[in-house]
């Protein structure tokens, strides 16, 4: 409780005022991506004291360990500040140009913080669930932090789509699903029913081309930009954009997505 208490009193002074960066040119720094990361969750950061991110359930997290990581460490056990470290590169920051080597912002998380925003396990995270309706059919997915209120947003928003568009969204390869990511010990973003994946038959994956984790030999996409669009206009961020691509992933960070606007703003910085 002593850090709880520290962090009653200290955060609002702590945390940056949401649009203060734009208006003194500040850099993206620590305490920025901090404070957008806490405007991104509001019911569920209390604040930090120190080096300590403290949850509204009382979970406490390091926020910086100290340890210089490789990006295979980094997805091992990542800290909140290796969470933050890649910028998700939205409108004019993002050229289409395949990411550089291990550029995967959002593919490291740490486990820690999504079991407090989401829950501990399968059936806590279950107890959460609510059905979304997709197309001709639905999809559970977690209500928890606006979740599912914005995959509906998102399904508005393609409502009307393209032959071209139809073909990744009228089949999906799913959503909830309490698991690990294939050859990790790690759990999937699916485990907290905040991730949905568009049509496998016509997305692309970094180890069916033959790639193993840091040597991805080609980067391939097929899916359309337009769907990209809508779900980034509604707080997710897509597989695509990683080095280690998985383009028919569609994961719900509205923090990386805050992130992201912001360095757009500061003319695209890191």
């Amino acid at each position: 409780m002593r850090v709880l208490s520290l962090a009653l009193g200290l955060a609002t002074s702590l945390w940056l005022p949401l649009n203060s960066a734009v208006a003194e040119g500040a850099s993206l720094d620590l305490t920025t991506r901090l404070a957008l990361f806490q405007s991104a969750f509001p019911e569920a950061i209390l604040g930090h004291a120190a080096n300590v991110l403290v949850m509204r359930d009382g979970t406490e997290i390091t926020i910086d360990d100290g340890q210089v990581k490789s990006h295979a460490e980094a997805l091992k056990g990542a800290d909140i500040e290796d969470m933050l470290s890649q910028i998700y590169p939205l409108g004019r920051c993002y050229t289409g140009a395949p990411p550089a080597k291990n550029f995967d912002p959002g593919r490291i998380r740490n486990d820690a913080f999504f079991k407090s925003l989401y829950g501990a396990d399968a059936r806590a995270v279950s107890a959460d669930m609510e059905p979304v309706g997709w197309f001709n059919t639905s999809v559970a997915f977690s209500r928890r932090h606006g979740a599912a209120a914005a995959l509906a947003r998102v399904a508005r928003d393609l409502s009307s789509p393209t032959q071209d568009e139809a073909k990744f969204l009228n089949t999906l390869g799913g959503t909830f699903n309490w698991r690990v990511i294939s050859g990790t010990k790690r759990l999937s973003a699916h485990s907290f029913g905040v991730a949905i994946d568009v049509n496998p038959k016509h997305s692309t994956y970094w180890r069916w081309s033959g790639g193993t984790p840091g040597n991805v030999p080609s980067y391939q996409n097929k899916v359309p930009h337009s769907i990209v669009e809508a779900f980034e206009r509604h707080g997710f961020i897509w597989g695509g954009k990683w080095y280690h691509y998985d383009t028919m992933h569609f994961e719900y960070r509205p923090d990386l997505i805050a992130i992201g606007r912001q360095a757009e703003a500061l003319g695209c910085v890191d």
